[in-house]
């Protein structure tokens, strides 16, 4: 009798003859799909998910989107809405499938870089105190000397948050000159600012200690053992068809055209396509194998990437003054996480329209992703989806209390 786990791994990765990875993960249990009510969830949630997604397409917050929903080891949700791109700017377009791949976009400081630093701290490779200045020869301004590799994952390194390098600059190289060279907007470990330095930076390191490109480095420890075959940087170069990967922005970013087939952040893409802060591609289907390995405490049905300490202290928030964990985010204020993910969550968003929030005391996960950015980033209709869709998988569960924890976090 040919194992559930076997067709599902053909039906979603089709490669389970091709990879050693996937035919031990197809000996072994994966996660699969059963209805909401086996574990505790309405049964009309599919029906709730399908109308606000198809209501918002309607409405052109993207043209395409993808949305899993799991709980307890079961996907009870995954289904694909709409087209890689409108019909106006790409003839006939193809239809979104479970295949299709999207550009995560900030996704990829949690799922590539933050990970792989993660693996390298338990190798002991990387000391989250040890100062930038002291990993990267040419890193030395004295004004940044203070920054660490914690203040990088805290976002409090002191850093602008964004510069047009892209419209002079090209390469790692000159990107690592660029930011040693420009001002500093706080003084390190003072304030929390987001920043896609902070990560740019972290892959310097990262790729330092590795010896390796994080593109290869992630490919090889993190996408390969999980058997995350549709996951990784520069789709198109790599020979995915662009019918098979989501349209992005036209004519912006210092690019003409239609952004199709890489990486929309414009920063990313002059440092050649491969970014610790974007350039990352995947699917649903992907994401939630990555989020069931960080909800069983970075072990994946018989694969341990990580340990359950190590993934409780790098998502559990770092101080009192700020929402973040290391690397990733957790629930504060009107996020997309919306008002009942709890304060062991944790989770982040990308700049193209695509979420991941995980909560651990609920067993649950929720991945959305859309092209909210085609054909323009002023698009931001894709906010309120977010926060509807949280809410509404959080009020699908029956055998738990939902709490109001945004009223909770506002004081109210």
């Amino acid at each position: 009798m040919i194992r559930a786990s076997l067709l599902l791994l053909i039906l979603f990765t089709g490669c389970a003859g091709s990879s050693p990875d996937a035919l031990r993960l197809a000996t072994m249990e994966v996660l699969v799909p059963a209805r909401p009510t086996t574990v505790g969830m309405h049964s009309g949630l599919s029906r709730t998910l399908d109308a606000l997604i198809e209501s918002a397409l309607a409405d052109s917050a993207a043209s395409g989107a993808v949305l899993a929903v799991g709980r307890h080891g079961r996907l009870v949700h995954h289904r694909v809405y709409g087209t890689v791109a409108y019909a106006h700017l790409v003839a006939d377009p193809a239809r979104v499938t479970p295949q299709t791949r999207f550009d995560l976009a900030s996704l990829t400081k949690v799922v590539a870089t933050t990970t792989a630093a993660m693996l390298r701290e338990e190798g002991g490779q990387l000391d989250l105190d040890a100062r930038i200045a002291d990993l990267l020869p040419g890193f030395d301004d004295p004004a940044k000397a203070a920054i660490t590799v914690r203040m990088l994952l805290e976002h409090r390194g002191g850093l602008e948050p964004f510069a047009r390098l892209y419209e002079d600059l090209r390469g790692r190289d000159a990107y690592l000159a660029a930011i040693n060279s420009r001002p500093l907007r706080h003084e390190p470990g003072t304030v929390t600012l987001y920043s896609d330095w902070d990560l740019v930076l972290l892959q310097l390191v990262i790729e330092r200690v590795t010896g390796q490109p994080l593109d290869a480095f992630v490919q090889a420890r993190i996408f390969a053992p999980l058997g995350m075959t549709r996951t990784g940087f520069r789709p198109a170069a790599s020979g995915v068809p662009r019918p098979a990967i989501i349209a992005t922005e036209v004519d912006a970013q210092g690019r003409t055209g239609l952004i199709h087939g890489e990486v929309h952040d414009p920063n990313a893409w002059a440092l050649g396509g491969v970014a610790g802060h974007a350039g990352l591609f995947s699917t649903a289907h992907d994401l939630a194998v990555f989020a069931q390995l960080m909800l069983y405490g970075g072990s994946y049905y018989g694969i341990r990437l990580l340990r359950p300490a190590t993934v409780a202290r790098w998502t559990a928030v770092q101080g009192a003054a700020s929402s973040r964990a290391l690397g990733w985010d957790t629930p504060s204020g009107a996020l997309s996480s919306g008002r009942y993910f709890g304060p062991r969550a944790f989770g982040h968003t990308g700049y193209t329209g695509t979420s991941l929030w995980i909560d651990p005391d609920r067993g649950l996960f929720v991945v959305l992703l859309t092209n909210r950015v085609h054909p323009t980033s002023a698009n931001r209709k894709h906010i309120g989806l977010r926060r509807a869709v949280s809410d509404a998988v959080q009020a699908a569960i029956l055998d738990a209390p939902r709490i109001d924890w945004e009223a909770r976090r506002s004081g109210l």
